[in-house]
């Protein structure tokens, strides 16, 4: 049986007479160039947003900005690649008019633009807000790790820094006595050469110099060199390589990316709060409610949520005794009495307060355990302590939520973590640019593909 016949190359078409014809009527390409046309770039602070009156002509920021969304939306990233795209891309060339920009200023629209992107990614959201296709009715909050550009080989600690600079000093006395007996001899080209050896190695050592004030300022143990920003992260055995930590807040009902920031904690302990302000203060709603998971469990950002209308719903991290075997009696089976600020332990001694606040929490002794039956499974001290932290009872009013409705875990876990496996699918798992300025216009490029993706589903869904 014979195969399916193909056409000659050679023979004569009759191709559509415009571009418009290429793109079909429901393309998303489309919907990206509508959006991208409705933004005031202006009160974005795109650079030149207006044309310029004098000087050469350049490139539209709106097509710019349309070709890397387009480019986002197709996990194609690399602007050498979007370069590629300009003049072999059907879509693309509608898009950009057959305007085909060099990989360059690509690349500069992209640095230069990080915050008004940030903007552009909002605006979708407050876009699809309005059209009704999320209500934020309950919102999920997580975190996730992307990899920097740079490289596991790139980290350093203070020992490898105090080494290479050692090594660089020995170095440039070499070269010093080299130029000392040059200037002895004959002179020739190999003084300019070794001047410009020693400049290199003056300027790596300057370079060094900054990555040891960057750990002394921020009390780190470890900087990666070339991009200080980033900071070693992961979880498992090995070395972790350099990262970022993404937050995101997500509608529950619908997978809708809400907010996103990218931060250099090597946690979640301290994101709670900032990260739901944000989201209440995107959305200019007077109350919200937050879910997250054990990772986020903390009493100063319970009691933030609570003074600024946000209601957390977070499993509280359980408060283990440090010592003994396991089989010592843990603080839950300790009842404070918050009449007279005091603990009672299980046979009815009660505990008082020592001492003023210390990390967040406050000290509780017993007076005597001298005689108890149960101290061998209470403490292996003279006497028993237990710590409360400060805002405990912020913390109770969290975990009780949790207890209430124990579906409210299903649906975070349910909503927040399928963004981010498909934003790491289509960022092939790390990030291209460096620093944190970089890397949030790359992320607010691929959440706005995301929600591009997700918006358009929700559309056809709902008919």
């Amino acid at each position: 049986m014979a195969y399916i016949a193909s056409d000659s190359r050679y023979q004569a078409t009759l191709f559509p007479a415009t571009v418009e014809e290429y793109v079909s009527t429901d393309a998303p390409v489309r919907i990206i160039d509508a959006f991208v046309d409705s933004l005031d770039f202006v009160a974005l602070g795109f650079e030149r947003a207006r044309s310029a009156n004098t000087g050469r002509p350049g490139y539209d920021p709106r097509d710019l900005l349309k070709l890397y969304v387009y480019g986002y939306l197709n996990e194609v990233r690399s602007s050498r690649r979007l370069e590629r795209e300009c003049h072999r891309n059907l879509e693309v060339l509608w898009l950009m008019r057959r305007l085909a920009p060099d990989h360059k200023t690509i690349a500069d629209f992209r640095r230069d633009n990080g915050l008004a992107i940030v903007g552009a990614c909002r605006a979708f959201v407050l876009f699809c807000r309005d059209q009704g296709l999320f209500s934020a009715r309950l919102i999920a909050i997580d975190g996730s790790k992307f990899r920097a550009a740079a490289s596991t080989l790139r980290i350093m600690d203070r020992k490898r820094i105090i080494a290479e600079a050692e090594q660089l000093d020995a170095q440039a006395a070499k070269y010093l006595a080299d130029l000392d007996n040059a200037d002895l001899g004959e002179p020739g080209d190999e003084g300019n050469a070794t001047m410009k050896a020693l400049a290199e190695l003056e300027k790596r050592r300057a370079e060094l110099g900054r990555m040891h004030a960057h750990l002394e300022q921020d009390g780190r143990n470890l900087v990666v060199d070339g991009e200080p920003d980033a900071r070693p992260m992961g979880f498992g055995r090995g070395g972790k390589p350099p990262s970022y930590n993404v937050q995101t807040a997500v509608d529950a009902d619908t997978g809708f990316i809400i907010h996103h920031v990218v931060t250099d904690e090597v946690n979640d302990q301290r994101m709670l709060y900032p990260v739901a302000k944000a989201t209440r203060d995107l959305l200019e709603c007077s109350e919200l409610m937050v879910i997250a998971d054990t990772g986020y469990s903390s009493g100063n950002d319970a009691a933030a949520c609570e003074a600024d209308g946000i209601i957390a719903c977070v499993p509280v991290r359980p408060v283990f005794n440090g010592r003994g075997d396991g089989t010592l009696y843990e603080r839950t089976e300790f009842l404070y009495d918050a009449e007279k600020d005091q603990y009672i332990c299980p046979i009815g001694r009660p505990l008082a307060r020592k001492g003023g606040i210390s990390r967040n929490s406050y000290n509780y002794k017993s007076r005597d355990c001298s005689g108890c039956d149960l101290k061998s499974r209470c403490t292996q001290s003279e006497v028993r302590w237990v710590t409360r932290h400060k805002h405990e009872d912020a913390l109770e009013r969290m975990r009780s939520r949790i207890e209430a409705d124990p579906t409210l875990m299903r649906q975070r876990r349910c909503s927040v973590e399928h963004p981010f496996g498909t934003i790491k699918r289509m960022m092939g798992g790390r990030f291209l640019t460096r620093g944190i300025r970089g890397t949030q216009a790359e992320m607010a490029l691929s959440v706005l593909a995301y929600n591009m993706i997700r918006g358009m589903s929700l559309r056809m869904s709902t008919g």
